[in-house]
């Protein structure tokens, strides 16, 4: 089953209900023998000649949510993304967008939903050197037949939401990588679309270069609130952009929650291994460092009259600064209510440990 819908009650944009791709000729009769005997990938190869590329994943992506999915080489998360929009069918399983069965779509039906509800961004940029940056973003728009007047004023406002209004005439060649990876993004954002595919769009990218485009794009996201699934192997992107993060592993997902939530409780040793090397300055937050303000009084009497208040969403780099401050319990509000204290023993357990103080 997939995750809850959102505590508003609105639907999920995208549900992924126990999908299946394994590659082969005996695809069918693998999954029936993985179904049934609880198969491996080694042995899938071995006794069928196919390959196990995504496994019984199931997950939901909400309204206007950055969900990072993130692994290393041959997880399956790229494999997973192309599912979204049908470039890869899956062996089994279900994929529903805004309500549409995308797997019931007629090839017709399936070249409507991918131009006005998909937009996808690569990692190659995929640009055509042939036409103009312009030609490029505008090219969308032109397959849903919009006039060429209309398609070039809203490319060209695209363009400037992206900072390359002034290079709107050159050509690829002319253009950095990072600028180029720019116009794949306003190409895909030019036809409006409610679902955005970013499949590792900066990891060919230098590091600096890469991190400015990260930034860029929080901005964006921040303005655009455009429902995106982005695949990264890079765990540290994942956890700057992703508002959720799934990690996969040989096709399966393995664990699926905020970066908060993956790193303080990583679900197993292999996430656990992951996030070793994150930093919890700016993923941990006051939440999940607090204790009940009832068991800090029961152990150490009345709370002082010179306590520190912080909201809920603190950062633990801030926490820490308000420790090294001044020797004071810290309470943490939620709307101006008190729910929690921090003390410095809590913050140092964080720190060192990784996990809330029990």
């Amino acid at each position: 089953m997939t995750e809850p819908a959102t505590a508003t009650g609105e639907a999920p944009v995208i549900e992924v209900e126990n999908v299946w791709k394994i590659f082969g000729k005996n695809a069918s009769a693998a999954l029936d023998a993985i179904r049934k005997e609880d198969l491996g990938k080694a042995e899938v190869l071995e006794r069928f000649d196919a390959v196990v590329g995504v496994a019984d994943v199931s997950l939901d992506v909400h309204k206007g949510e950055i969900f990072c999915v993130m692994g290393l080489s041959g997880s399956g998360k790229s494999t997973l993304v192309r599912h979204f929009n049908r470039l890869l069918e899956p062996t089994a399983g279900k994929i529903v967008i805004e309500g549409t069965d995308v797997m019931a779509l007629e090839p017709r039906e399936l070249r409507q939903f991918r131009n006005r509800k998909i937009g996808m961004v690569f990692q190659n940029f995929a640009l055509m050197p042939h036409r103009s940056v312009l030609d490029n973003v505008a090219m969308p728009l032109e397959i849903r037949a919009i006039n060429k007047n209309e398609r070039m004023r809203l490319a060209a406002n695209i363009l400037k939401t992206v900072e390359l209004e002034a290079w709107g005439n050159k050509y690829a060649h002319e253009l950095s990588g990072g600028m180029q990876q720019r116009v794949g993004l306003a190409r895909a954002l030019a036809a409006d679309p409610d679902v955005l595919l970013m499949d590792e769009p900066f990891s060919a990218l230098d590091p600096l270069i890469r991190r400015q485009l990260q930034d860029e794009f929080i901005k964006l996201s921040d303005v655009m609130k455009k429902t995106t699934v982005f695949i990264t192997h890079d765990l540290d992107e994942a956890v700057r952009i992703g508002d959720r993060i799934a990690i996969m592993r040989d096709g399966k997902v393995v664990q699926t929650g905020t970066s908060e939530d993956i790193v303080m409780h990583p679900a197993d040793s292999y996430v656990a291994e992951f996030v070793a090397g994150i930093s919890r300055l700016k993923v941990v937050r006051a939440h999940a460092v607090m204790r009940p303000v009832a068991e800090y009084v029961a152990e150490f009497g009345e709370l002082p009259g010179d306590v520190v208040r912080v909201d809920e969403s603190e950062s633990l780099s801030k926490l820490i600064r308000l420790a090294i401050d001044k020797d004071a319990p810290i309470i943490v509000e939620d709307d101006g209510a008190e729910v929690g204290i921090i003390t410095r023993r809590d913050i140092l357990h964080t720190v060192i440990e990784g996990t809330e103080v029990s």
